[in-house]
């Protein structure tokens, strides 16, 4: 991957790949694998880019895929002492706990429903999550309430 393809298409996007692969991770190890291989995947399918939406939606819409595709990959490899070993380790991501607790919550939401938190959280409007996600915008706005309700109740209850 070229310097200048990294500063240029995919820094000024850094942070949202950051937050989609901080929540589908459970370790900074993990986090490390999943950026880098969205860094990659973004650089090889540049090509493939065919200016139908923003530059933006397209690497949002990698970064999910990605992270989808590696969590299942390991969930699917993971052995007992994967599983202690997420459920021992705190998430200190940031220095905010109250990010941590957030991000601890999200977690527990289904892949989809955490995809769409992320993306509302970007403050991305309804018709952008709709289409990264391929389904309606009157449905974002409707999963977007029920997903606020879960969030609630986990931060409430203090996650368990």
């Amino acid at each position: 991957m070229s310097n200048d393809f990294y500063t240029s298409s995919i820094l000024p996007h850094a942070g949202i790949i950051i937050k989609i692969c901080r929540a589908y991770t459970d370790s900074q190890e993990d986090f490390e694998d999943f950026y880098q291989e969205t860094c990659l995947q973004i650089w090889k399918s540049r090509d493939a880019f065919q200016n139908k939406s923003k530059w933006s939606t397209w690497i949002y819409r990698i970064t999910l895929n990605i992270c989808l595709t590696l969590s299942k990959k390991k969930k699917r490899r993971g052995n007992n002492f994967d599983i202690l070993h997420e459920q021992s380790e705190k998430n200190t991501a940031f220095k905010d706990e109250s990010l941590n607790l957030l991000y601890d919550a999200i977690k527990k939401l289904s892949e989809v429903d955490r995809a769409i938190i992320l993306l509302h959280l970007e403050e991305n409007p309804h018709k952008e999550i709709a289409t990264i996600i391929g389904t309606s915008a009157n449905n974002i706005a409707v999963r977007i309430n029920r997903i606020k309700k879960q969030l609630k109740i986990l931060l409430d209850g203090k996650i368990n």
